[in-house]
């Protein structure tokens, strides 16, 4: 629920190192804090990181993009219309985002990605000595009743977190201090440094997650930067021949091997993921991959053919990437950076540059920055033995270039001053002292001559700093105005020095930021949410920036058109009053204790952090110059700061940050170093229509300063409650409805099924919610709980359509339980470290949270899950704020291409069913509260209702809450049954719906295409009734294929019966195995014939949506090309679909698909999220065909499958042409060559196509691949 989980993003969690799941849109560090009021339509996301110095960068696969979900807003997997919380973690490797896309704020607004927390108990902390006094840890206040509220507790915390032990004298221990501050951080002690003869530095870690892989990543440090006026675009030109000209590379996706590359300002990237040995042979796969990093680095070959390619497909990506978004971001950047060079070298290039390139050209730039002295090798993985990782180092790269003589060692100036060059990385100060683990290969008479000079040194990148006293003449706020801005937003940016974290006081100073914009975001969350605020987000973002060189601070106010003076006042009083009174010692000691708490979680999992963000973590380090950590070390020391920090000294510090905002119009205060407004040209005014918008720059300093003028007074302190059911309470819950197991079927006594194989219980409550739960140790002391309810959008009738979303969404926005308010809630969330989602698809509504063991994490997230069941309140007010949102949201889609080409897609497909769309002005009109509340709670009813839960907790523990919490609630007896849903039909007949265009008005062209049709959903049902295994036992799914089979393909069951066989035919994930085979072969093909070959587009995918409960799927093509090329590109993509039949799958093809499904699946049984995948709708009566099999045979399912059984897939997918449908979408300045949406249609323009609250897709290019 949102009011619930937005308190996660206020706990704002504590990072020193990487987590198992971190990730983000480029090199950036930071601390945020945001409040918002209406989140994305999926899911309510937050920009909430854990400290860190390094921003890790994002995993992509290969030719299959990961960047999918980021590139359109369009999600073609199943719809989520829910509302779930501020996550607790970035994205999972499949959720990250484009490469190209640093967003870099929305990079962090992260979607329900696995976060877990450590029990402290396993961390004994020792006293620690500053200078000989005794520093112990910081006390957290323990629960007490208060005079009134039997459940809460006042939040007290002394003015210093320093325990005085006996006497002391005050100016002896503010020397001690002051010594202890100024020491250098620990460095990481596995990490191996080292540098060659011809220059090339490299870094060794070893890590032994995943097992058996490892990633190597090639830095060269030149980016776009460094261009000439005329080499606009050259250095990612030169990434893509290079990295897809080489044919070392591309012999390596054999093994299993991903590769993929992006550019930057100031870098170009090549990485490999790789298995250490390949499959089916001894060989090392690491020579190998060093030498292919060889090829593309320094070797590769310019070929004619190869460079017309890279330029198609170039400028095809200018084109898809070209949306208002990436336009939104290159004005932000212009107008920060407009001083320096940044603001004139965005990575992707100018067109009219690009075309004209000669292979010479591009070669010399090539010859001017790749050589080994210009580069850092990055190598994380299971490598045991560094001496011989440093041999094959060598081997491979001490000739690399060999004519080239290294240059003598110098000190290199700040990376952040007179030369953001990055050329040569030095090692950070703090890492200085690591000298153990540093080999170096250069002799002291080596390091005396002189290094041919390759290029002529780059000139400094200057920047304007913000700081106080400079004086100066403030700049005019800027706007930027266009017609597909949905909404107003407006950003006010500061820019200052980055200063590296390598000294405990460096550390404590980011503490300090970290909790005072945490009680910002908790403030205007709590304090605006229920009171229809006046913005729709409001966000202040604190970070280091090693892309661009400078600490960036940022307020970003998003809101309504008509509302933007309001939400400016608003945004920059509440600013003002944390600023001029601080932060509270009860929000203090909140936020310390749940930094504490996350940082000591990551230190238990200092064994479990994935290659990828360990590798991300140094580099972006190394960027920054912060001294590198482990997660122990981390955790030590923010242990350590934490004892020295006062109230004082945290309002003091978050002051300075909130100076140009708050003393603004001052003499003296810092300047800001850019405010943009980016507003729509025209606003919907209710019953007059569309009417020109109108904005200055002295209104917006107005507002401003009308905001400073409002009188503000100190925030009070909050009482948090201990628990949301009290021990009588339970006791009497306990007495009444005396919760048992029961047994699992009807003549049975088996009251619980555990595997052995799996390790999965089995059980069933006596209110007959069914319970599945999984003990790992994958995150620990951490655990996952979803409550799958089944029904979702397909249970609303003609009218009700929307009431199942807008009912989703109002009890998020009310965010009550029981007589608990909505900010007792989020704080209590937040003294639990608990976050909770809450989201609705087309066939179900899912809840779900993540809690810590620690200190009764899981009893209190069993505790909220039972008091939403049991007791949720609906409010008026909420369910207003939702159904408005949803009508803004319908409103935007004509502004945005994908969406509106989406959009019109689906109604064709789908036959009109509103259920799979936006829902319309006109069923948002006739909805009320009770309808939605009755859309919704209905479907909670017994027999419609499943639990997962995988952590590390015992069976007693886990048993416990079961029974005291799932066990005492009451269920009704009126589940949702497939009978009472209105059945879903694909439109049948041929008609002009089966191929459609859309345009868009807009300055600059662009295209996409949808192409789809029906499939079977994942258990062989099809949209018409049938039943596909049914069909194969009838042979009325045959194929060439199938009569030319050796033979039936058997395996072996594991229910117990070792003799059990069963024809893999007929195994009940038959079509859900073989459909994900053939979706990696067809995006394979696609890559190679629609990409690669006919330069038709830089990107295109194929992609499945199979539902469980609801008896369809669908696929979709989704491609992007330019308006005289849209066609063409459609059309091979159908010839791609349509010519398996012809052009046989080969078996290397298959083979390659299976490794890729199979790596991706062991890697994700490391997660808790991926297991409560796996347990869902296990014991669902409606999708009866899931059993344990389903979980225990999909490895040897996968390994199984032939190509007659690809065919057998392919025969289910309907591509004739009455099933197949296309949407082809053009935006331009043309005049509108086709019809957009009829008049019927039309829709307004909103808040939900809002310019997104940060800069970054200007500033890197996509994946390569």
């Amino acid at each position: 629920m949102a009011s619930m989980s937005s308190v996660v993003m206020a706990a704002t969690i504590a990072k020193l190192h990487p987590s198992s799941s971190d990730a983000a849109h480029g090199r950036r560090y930071g601390v945020s804090a945001q409040a918002q009021t209406a989140g994305t339509r999926a899911r309510f996301v937050c920009r909430h990181q854990r400290l860190c110095f390094g921003h890790p960068r994002m995993l992509h696969d290969g030719r299959r993009k990961s960047w999918d979900g980021d590139r359109f807003p369009v999600r073609w997997r199943k719809q989520s219309h829910g509302h779930a919380g501020y996550s607790l973690s970035p994205p999972t490797m499949k959720e990250r985002g484009c490469m190209s896309c640093i967003r870099a704020h929305r990079a962090r607004q992260w979607n329900g990605s696995r976060r877990i927390f450590q029990d402290k108990s396993s961390f004994p902390l020792q006293k620690t000595f500053l200078n000989g006094a005794n520093v112990y840890r910081a006390p957290v206040p323990h629960a007490t009743n208060g005079p009134d509220e039997p459940h809460a507790t006042s939040m007290t915390y002394p003015d210093t977190f320093t325990d005085k032990d006996g006497a002391w004298d005050p100016e002896i221990e503010a020397i001690d201090l002051e010594g202890f501050l100024s020491s250098p951080l620990p460095s990481h002690t596995k990490l191996h440094r080292g540098q060659l003869k011809n220059g090339l530095r490299y870094l060794i870690l070893p890590n032994k997650v995943p097992a058996n892989r490892f990633e190597a990543h090639m830095e060269v440090h030149v980016g776009s930067v460094d261009e000439e006026d005329d080499e606009q675009g050259i250095a990612h030109m030169i990434e893509h021949v290079a990295f897809l000209g080489s044919k070392k590379r591309e012999k390596l996706l054999s093994t299993g091997a991903r590769s993929n590359a992006y550019t930057d300002f100031h870098h170009t990237v090549f990485h490999i993921h790789s298995p250490t040995r390949a499959k089916d042979s001894d060989g090392d796969l690491l020579l190998s991959v060093l030498d292919a990093l060889n090829e593309i680095t320094f070797h590769p070959k310019f070929l004619a053919s190869r460079i017309e390619k890279e330029r198609r497909a170039i400028l095809s990506e200018l084109q898809m990437m070209n949306t208002i978004e990436y336009r939104i971001d290159c004005q932000l950047l212009q107008h920060l950076h407009s001083e320096n060079k940044l603001s004139q070298r965005f990575p992707i290039g100018l067109e009219d540059q690009i075309k004209k390139w000669e292979s010479e050209k591009i070669r010399k730039f090539h010859e001017r920055w790749y050589f080994p002295a210009n580069c850092t090798l990055y190598i994380v993985g299971d490598i045991d033995n560094i001496p011989e990782t440093v041999h094959r180092i060598e081997a491979v790269f001490e000739k690399a270039l060999e004519h080239d003589i290294p240059a003598p060692k110098t000190s290199a100036p700040s990376a952040f001053g007179a030369m953001a060059s990055f050329l040569v990385p030095k090692l950070p100060s703090g890492l200085a002292g690591s000298l153990s683990n540093e080999k170096s290969s250069i002799s002291m008479d080596q390091a005396k001559i002189t290094l041919k000079e390759r290029h002529a040194v780059r000139p400094p990148v200057k920047h304007s700093w913000s700081l106080p006293g400079l004086g100066g003449i403030a700049k005019d706020p800027q706007i930027f105005q266009h017609e597909l801005i949905q909404n107003f937003s407006i950003n006010m940016f500061c820019k200052i020095r980055v200063e590296p974290v390598q000294t405990y006081g460096g550390l404590r100073d980011v503490l300090m930021k970290r909790i005072f914009l945490s009680a910002l975001h908790f403030r205007i969350n709590t304090r605006y949410k229920s009171s229809n605020p006046p913005f729709t987000s409001v966000e202040l973002d604190h970070s280091d920036s090693g892309r661009e060189g400078c600490t960036v601070t940022t307020l970003t106010i998003s809101a309504e058109p008509k509302n933007w003076k309001d939400a400016i006042k608003v945004a920059v009083q509440e600013v003002r009053r944390l600023k001029e009174f601080g932060v509270t010692k009860g929000e203090l000691a909140r936020y310390m204790d749940a930094l504490l708490k996350d940082s000591e979680q990551l230190a238990a999992m200092i064994d479990s952090v994935p290659s990828v963000d360990n590798l991300d973590f140094i580099m972006e380090s190394d960027a920054l110059s912060h001294t590198v950590m482990d997660q122990r070390q981390g955790h030590e020391s923010l242990l350590a700061v934490a004892e020295t920090v006062t109230l004082e000294e945290v309002n003091s510090t978050g002051a300075k940050i909130l100076e140009f905002i708050s003393n603004f119009g001052d003499p003296g205060a810092p300047l800001p170093a850019a405010i943009v407004a980016c507003v729509p040209k025209t606003v919907h005014i209710d019953g007059q229509g569309e009417a020109d918008f109108v904005i200055y720059s002295d209104e917006i300093t107005e507002a401003m300063r009308a905001g400073l003028e409002e009188p503000i007074e100190a925030e009070p302190e909050l009482e948090v409650p201990k628990e949301l059911i009290s021990s009588l309470q339970l006791d009497e819950l306990k007495f009444q409805r005396k919760p048992s197991f029961i047994p699992l079927s009807e003549g049975s006594s088996i009251r619980r099924v555990f595997d052995q194989e799996t390790g999965i219980t089995q059980c069933r409550l006596s209110n007959g919610i069914p319970v599945n739960y999984k003990i790992t140790k994958n995150e620990a002391k951490g655990g996952v709980m979803r409550l799958i309810v089944g029904g979702g959008r397909a249970a609303e009738t003609s009218d009700s359509m929307g009431a199942v979303v807008v009912g989703v969404r109002t009890l998020s926005e009310g965010g009550r339980v029981g007589n608990f308010s909505r900010e007792q809630v989020e704080l209590f969330c937040v003294n639990h470290l608990i976050n909770c989602s809450l989201e609705s698809t087309e066939e179900c509504i899912c809840m779900e949270f993540r809690f810590t063991l620690r200190d009764g994490g899981m009893r209190a997230a069993f505790q909220l899950l039972h008091m939403v069941l049991e007791h949720s309140v609906w409010l008026e007010d909420a369910f207003e704020r939702a159904r408005q949102l949803y009508l803004s949201y319908y409103r935007s889609i004509p502004k945005s291409l994908e969406r509106s080409t989406a959009h019109k897609l689906m109604l064709a497909m789908l036959n009109g069913d509103e259920r799979f769309v936006e829902p319309t002005p006109q069923s948002l009109e006739r909805l009320s509260l009770q309808m939605v509340k009755d859309a919704v709670m209905n479907q909670f009813a017994r027999g419609n209702m499943e639990v997962s839960i995988v952590g590390d907790f015992t069976d007693e523990e886990i048993e416990s809450c079961i029974l005291d919490y799932l066990g005492t609630v009451n269920i009704v007896d009126d589940p949702i049954s497939s009978s009472n849903i209105h059945p879903i039909r694909f439109r049948s007949a041929a008609s002009d719906l089966h191929f459609q265009q859309v345009f868009l008005k807009d300055t600059d062209e662009r295209a996409c295409a949808y192409v789809a049709g029906p499939a079977p959903n994942r258990w062989g049902f099809t949209a018409d009734d049938k039943d596909l295994f049914e069909s194969i036992r009838n042979g009325t799914i045959a194929t060439d294929n199938q009569l030319s089979s050796s033979g039936p393909h058997t395996m072996e069951g594991k229910n117990g019966n070792n003799n059990f066989q069963r024809n893999i035919r007929s195994h009940p994930l038959f079509f859900a195995v073989t459909l994900g085979l053939l979706a990696e072969i067809i995006n394979s093909r696609l890559f190679t014939t629609v990409r690669d070959s006919l330069g038709l587009t830089y990107d295109v995918s194929f992609e499945l949506s199979l539902f469980d409960r609801l008896q369809l799927g669908w696929y979709v093509i989704s491609v992007t090309s330019t308006p005289s090329k849209v066609n063409k590109a459609v059309d091979a993509c159908k010839g791609v679909l349509r010519g398996l039949p012809s052009n046989k799958v080969a078996q290397r093809e298959l083979d390659r698909a299976k490794r890729t499904l199979l790596m991706r699946h062991e890697a994700e049984t490391k997660s808790n999220p991926y297991w409560l995948g796996l347990l869902a709708h296990l014991q669902a009566h409606s999708v009866p065909r899931k059993d344990i099999s389903c979980i225990k045979e999909l490895n040897f399912l996968y390994e199984s499958v032939s190509i007659d059984d690809i065919y057998l897939a392919y025969e289910s997918l309907k591509v004739d042409d009455d099933s197949l449908f296309a949407c082809i979408g053009i935006a331009g300045n043309r005049g509108e060559e086709a019809a957009v949406i009829s008049e019927e249609e039309e829709m307004e323009t909103d808040q939900y196509g809002a310019a997104p609250a940060g800069r970054g897709l200007s500033t890197m290019t996509r994946p390569t691949t």
